[in-house]
């Protein structure tokens, strides 16, 4: 088992005792900029056996519990076991990862000792790391001995130098094979407490020091402040509750500022970096509790927006990147992240967020402010998006070091027809088309209220024709449901997947496509009884472990849930999220993780996939969705209103949300059933728009 703590753009990844084995093959270290800065961290008691006793990791710190074993000499027992109190708190602030021992002698004997602590650092890039790519690299330098502690340096392949400084207070001895030991003397009814500092640098860039006296209650208060200011949930099902709350702490973990303000990066550990498609959904998710969220993606998204042709890294003008990555092997351009583009689905997001931001703020000069970004992506939808005139958009790798599948189902059996083989690109994803229709509307409306008419005539038009094409083709009749793509043939993909849920999302569907679908995905095939599947069970595909050919997973579910009820299926919205909730209760601290196996409800619990991210940004976003759905809020900047259309899932009666963000303002609601009918009062308006009951 692993564990993870994380703070701004550092993060440390662990064993559940907070070690890093040496040679461990888990990818274990402190990370920073997708290098690996503390490669080993092992730490004992010369001469005392050590007992683990209890552990936990949240947010930016961990603390950890230990005893002793029985100290003997000459065959008599001279510290008795379980006599020595030992508390371990690790913690990152400001950069730092800040390592405090406390240790208590409760025996009437007192106890001479070393702290012996062995570490190293590697400064391995993350694609080395996790074993995707060799290549060239720099070269390290021999460990140098400080008057403190340790300092571990290295010369990348990318002229940059970084380091490791360790500092140990009190001061011991230290070896150049990265030891450091410290005596410990304590008295009976004695402590003593010992600090270490894991300080990384790059380049130019030191991290400031904050002396660690306190730190560690200034992290847990400050997390703790930081979740009072968002809206506050209470209701009478505790595990909703929970995974609320996890859901905020998790998401102020992944937040981090690359110069626009803080955003979701996409989960832990590999991919605490920009990240398109993962990083626009999150937010979207989000944007009730928090719009500036949206807005620094969009802003980020924005500044890396694509400029030119470039296959190694399928850049094309006008694209959304997939990914950025900092370490060694991108900046000497031996891997395409440099953004790297190869995604065909984060363009459209990027506009659905912008049309979003909107919806919920009624904030037109950010709308303006990015009308320009707008029109570059609806040139790539037009032109580069649809290489071939299909009146689709497609993907189709260029770079060698891609993507092949670049929908949000990126694995390599992910797009399979019905006979088990495997589509051939380019390829025109169901839900992709569903979020160029939506974002077509949304944008014809925007462009017409900034008075740009041509524009919003040109879309209209454009996602007119898109509706009648896609209801045409992609429609399966002896299914009475869409298929999940079109190949380069413009075969249908035929196998029954969760991919077409999206698409109850923004009315590509017709009436009775829609209902169709709602029907289908909460059938016993598709629905597992504690979400949507990937795929149905009855697909010759289907393997409730796949990645994508029959797991569950949290966000996939989540942006179904926003088509259930703005299609009106509100009974199957309400039995998705009982699903929902009643997973997150299966898993420790009510979190969400980024996907689990496919198997049924008649299991008896949820099945952990074994290399799930955790936490993971939009697995985290889904309780804020559950929420939105729950109050039925629907914001209308154009009227000038809130319409209110309120619903809960069968174990919930009763709902109190304070500090909604909606307008100018924040809304403050109480729903209670009675009688089988969701009521709701308004306790609090200060949005400037009228909630009116739908």
């Amino acid at each position: 088992m692993t564990q993870v703590i994380k703070e701004g753009n550092h993060f440390f990844y662990s064993d559940d005792w907070g070690h890093l084995p040496e040679n461990n093959q888990q990818g274990l270290g402190l990370y920073y900029r997708d290098t690996r800065f503390l490669s080993k961290l092992e730490w004992e008691l010369d001469g005392v056996g050590i007992i683990p006793l209890h552990a936990k990791a949240d947010g930016a710190h961990s603390v950890y519990r230990y005893t002793n074993q029985s100290v003997e000499q000459e065959g008599t027992v001279s510290f008795w076991r379980e006599s020595l109190e030992i508390e371990r708190q690790c913690w990152l602030h400001d950069g730092v990862l800040v390592e405090q021992f406390r240790f208590a002698n409760l025996d009437r004997n007192p106890l001479e000792t070393h702290l012996i602590v062995r570490m190293d650092a590697d400064f391995a890039d993350m694609f080395i790391v996790r074993g995707y790519q060799d290549g060239k690299v720099g070269e390290k330098q021999s460990v140098q001995r400080t008057g403190a502690g340790l300092r571990f340096s290295y010369h990348g392949a990318d002229d940059v130098t970084r380091s490791l400084e360790v500092k140990a207070e009190p001061a011991g001895r230290s070896w150049e094979d990265g030891r450091l030991m410290i005596p410990l003397s304590l008295a009976p009814g004695e402590e003593q407490e010992v600090k270490l500092t894991y300080v990384p640098a790059a380049g130019e860039k030191t991290m400031k020091v904050v002396p660690p006296e306190g730190t560690f209650h200034t992290v847990r208060q400050a997390e703790e402040e930081w979740i009072r200011q968002y809206p506050q949930v209470d209701s009478d099902s505790s595990d909703f509750n929970e995974m609320y709350r996890r859901g905020l702490a998790d998401m102020r973990m992944l937040l981090t500022d690359v110069g626009d303000g803080p955003f979701p990066v996409a989960g832990l550990p590999w991919y605490a970096v920009p990240f398109g498609r993962d990083s626009l959904i999150a937010a979207w998710q989000s944007v009730a509790v928090q719009p500036e969220w949206a807005k620094a993606t969009i802003r980020t998204m924005a500044r890396h927006q694509g400029e030119k042709v470039d296959g190694w890294r399928d850049e094309e003008p006008g694209k959304i990147l997939h990914e950025i990555r900092y370490g060694e092997l991108a900046a000497t351009g031996q891997i395409p992240f440099t953004p790297y583009y190869g995604t065909v689905d984060a363009t459209p997001l990027f506009l659905l967020l912008i049309g979003e931001v909107y919806r919920w703020t009624g904030d037109e000069a950010f709308v303006q402010e990015y009308a320009d970004a707008a029109k570059k992506a609806f040139r790539w939808i037009e032109e580069y998006g649809d290489p071939d005139g299909r009146g689709y958009t497609v993907y189709q790798r260029k770079s060698e070091k891609g993507i092949g599948n670049q929908g949000w189902k990126d694995s390599a059996d992910s797009v399979v027809h019905r006979d088990h083989t495997l589509a051939e690109a380019p390829i025109a994803l169901v839900e992709v088309q569903g979020y160029v229709y939506q974002a077509q509307r949304i944008w014809s409306s925007l462009f017409r209220r900034l008075g740009e008419d041509d524009w919003a005539d040109r879309l209209i038009q454009q996602s007119d024709a898109l509706q009648e094409r896609f209801q045409r083709d992609f429609w399966m009749a002896d299914e009475s449901f869409p298929a999940l793509a079109l190949d380069k043939e413009d075969r249908q993909v035929g196998s029954v997947t969760s991919n077409p849920g999206h698409c109850l999302i923004g009315g590509i569907l017709g009436e009775e496509q829609a209902a169709s679908v709602a029907r289908r995905l909460l059938a016993p095939d598709l629905f597992s009884g504690w979400g949507i599947r990937t795929m149905s069970r009855k697909a010759r595909s289907y393997n409730p472990m796949s990645y994508h050919n029959g797991s569950v997973w949290p966000h996939d579910n989540s942006l179904i849930l926003l088509g259930l009820k703005e299609s009106g299926f509100d009974r199957e919205a309400e039995t998705l999220m009982q699903g929902l909730i009643d997973t997150a209760a299966q898993f420790e601290g009510h979190r969400l993780p980024e996907l689990f196996c496919g198997y049924g409800r008649e299991e008896g619990e949820p099945v952990p996939y074994p290399v799930a991210c955790s936490p993971q940004a939009w697995a985290a976003g889904t309780a804020f969705v559950l929420l939105q759905v729950m109050t039925g809020l629907n914001p209308d900047p154009e009227r000038g209103r809130i319409e209110l259309r309120p619903s809960l899932p069968p174990d919930l009666s009763w709902l109190h949300v304070r500090n909604l963000r909606v307008g100018s303002g924040h809304i403050d609601l109480r729903l209670v059933r009675s009688h089988g009918v969701v009521h709701a009062q308004v306790e609090r308006n200060t949005t400037g728009w009228p909630v009116e009951m739908g």
